[in-house]
């Protein structure tokens, strides 16, 4: 991995999430990545989430279209992250919500051109200050795993 790759994890006030990371990939191919679910499901799940596995990966990627991903030890132990996207704009950017809790966050995923590669933002605002440190502990925590998987993944696709 490039060092000027890395992600960046930032607290924007008291409830505002900001990752960052530039990708060697231009913005059609990291959205792909983001939008297909059999390329979304190659790189969302973390490595170092041993014996846990993504189940299901349901995405209808576009304006009012809904998402559901389902995790877990492959019995009974399983845990469905789902919600609705409320904007889609190809290769430019995502907004979804969180809709499993009551402190659920609303994401909005970018990606801009920076001369052939992609500057990707990652920003979350949740409902409460609570909400965002819970989400630091929890998914928010596996972001710059994932989006190093991420990277793998795209370098693959690239060759």
């Amino acid at each position: 991995m490039n060092e000027q790759n890395r992600t960046t994890v930032e607290r924007k006030g008291t409830r505002e999430l900001l990752v960052t990371r530039l990708f060697d990939a231009p913005p059609s191919m990291v959205y792909q990545a983001w939008s297909q679910p059999e390329l979304f499901q190659r790189w969302w799940m973390p490595r170092s989430a041993s014996g846990i596995s993504l189940l299901s990966c349901d995405m209808d990627v576009r304006t009012g279209g809904k998402y559901r991903l389902e995790f877990g030890t492959g019995g009974s132990d399983s845990m469905a992250f789902y919600g609705k996207y409320l904007e889609v704009v190809p290769n430019e950017r995502i907004v979804w919500t969180n809709d499993e809790g009551e402190e659920g966050a609303i994401t909005t995923v970018t990606f801009e051109d920076q001369g052939g590669k992609t500057l990707l933002r990652f920003h979350e605002i949740y409902p409460s200050a609570a909400a965002l440190e819970e989400g630091l502990q929890g998914s928010a925590a596996t972001l710059p795993e994932q989006l190093a998987q991420l990277d793998q993944l795209l370098a693959g696709i690239g060759d």
